[in-house]
């Protein structure tokens, strides 16, 4: 491969190259090109109402924080981590923000999607718990645990060796996994978990802290690089695709630089190397979304919130897809299972993407605020992804998503 291939590559790993190439991807749909989907943005607006609907009742002041892991750490209006956080002595502002990164980074990369069949049951509050509430309180009692620590000291950490040595065994103890109670994907998670451990031990200039390496170093990566105390959101995701590239398994590279949430679509056609190639780096911008409080809370303003994309996960995407703006073509596609590499799924993600862009300014019209007192951030969180479930549950049993996805738990 030429250097003009890696550069390339590189170009695909920004905020910027996800929403140009799903604005793409949904003109294309919108023109009627793809082959299994139809759009109907007619119906953009009631889906705004419905969105705006829900933010209201979850948030009559219309003040909606961040979509962020944060908001999972908590049960029924208790937050588990916040309070304890603040009501510790910490040494300095960029030690919370470390052991705030390991605590996002571990939880973020934990809370791919946990199939049906799967519940936490929490033995502090005695509540069941499923989705990404249950993962995320099950990875925040491992965390308080020391699971992932090897610092005797302070098991309130993610060290390296910890998590290069993690078996499947103890992550589907920490889980609560068993024959009764299965967690999809349980195999690739704890996988990932020690790629990303390996990858730590790899590169100290990214992770490498004044004890051992950590995800938490990153912290004092982003902290570095802020300009007067101010970091633009995009920079985020940027070094995360960077730090994080090696552990995603079996995906595309090319020109050797690791693609990571990033696939082929025949309907995306380019004159160079990055044709048929859909960036979309879900869980790595949900991940960029859940450190921005730990940033401001080591004192960095960070700026160009919008910057980054809407989720293209099976909330926003069912969304769209129980309220018609997105209809499948041939019906009986609801009733098949798709692996995520599939064009069918590549299309939706995508244009999820494109038109979470769309209905932010609509759902703001509805609620009579502007975008700074509401971005898009808060419009996922108050918003579209709540949005999403609720409208699953419409429908569905379970409230599970519209279409079946093959997923080795790294992706949704």
């Amino acid at each position: 491969m030429s250097s003009s291939d890696a550069e390339q590559a590189r170009s695909l790993l920004t905020p910027a190259a996800v929403r140009e190439r799903a604005h793409e991807m949904l003109a294309i749909g919108v023109a009627g090109g793809l082959e299994h989907w139809r759009v109907d943005l007619d119906r953009l607006p009631e889906t705004a109402r419905y969105v705006a609907a829900v933010i209201r009742d979850q948030y009559p002041t219309l003040a909606v924080p961040f979509h962020a892991r944060w908001r999972h750490f908590a049960i029924q209006g208790q937050d588990f981590w916040g309070p304890v956080a603040d009501s510790r002595a910490w040494p300095g502002a960029a030690n919370r923000a470390r052991t705030e990164f390991d605590l996002a980074i571990v939880s973020v990369l934990l809370d791919a999607g946990s199939g049906p069949g799967w519940a936490y049951r929490d033995a502090r509050t005695g509540a069941t718990l499923t989705r990404s509430e249950g993962l995320a309180i099950a990875s925040l009692r491992m965390f308080e645990a020391g699971v992932f620590s090897i610092t005797e000291r302070d098991p309130w950490r993610v060290d390296a060796q910890a998590l290069a040595a993690l078996t499947t065994e103890a992550l589907a103890e920490g889980f609560q996994v068993s024959d009764a109670n299965p967690l999809a994907g349980l195999e690739g998670r704890a996988a990932l978990l020690r790629r990303l451990g390996a990858q730590c031990l790899a590169r100290p200039d990214l992770f490498a802290t004044a004890d051992t390496p950590r995800p938490g170093g990153l912290a004092d990566v982003l902290i570095a690089q802020a300009t007067e105390c101010a970091l633009p959101a995009p920079a985020i995701l940027e070094l995360l695709l960077e730090a994080f590239g090696p552990v995603w398994q079996d995906r595309l590279t090319l020109g050797g630089v690791d693609l990571g949430d990033c696939w082929k679509h025949p309907a995306m056609r380019r004159d160079d190397a990055t044709d048929g190639l859909v960036p979309i780096h879900k869980l790595s911008q949900w991940l960029s979304y859940s450190l921005v409080e730990p940033l401001q809370t080591a004192g960095l303003k960070v700026v160009d919130l919008d910057g980054l994309t809407g989720l293209a996960e099976y909330r926003n995407g069912g969304l769209f897809t129980d309220l018609g703006v997105l209809t499948l073509k041939d019906p009986a596609d609801a009733d098949k299972a798709w692996p995520v590499s599939d064009p069918l799924v590549v299309g939706w993600r995508a244009m999820t993407v494109a038109l979470l862009d769309q209905i932010a300014p609509l759902v703001r019209a509805e609620l009579g605020v502007s975008a700074e007192a509401m971005p898009l951030a808060s419009v996922l969180e108050g918003g579209t992804w709540a949005a999403g479930r609720r409208a699953a549950a419409e429908r569905r049993p379970g409230g599970g998503p519209p279409l079946t996805i093959l997923s080795d738990g790294t992706v949704f």
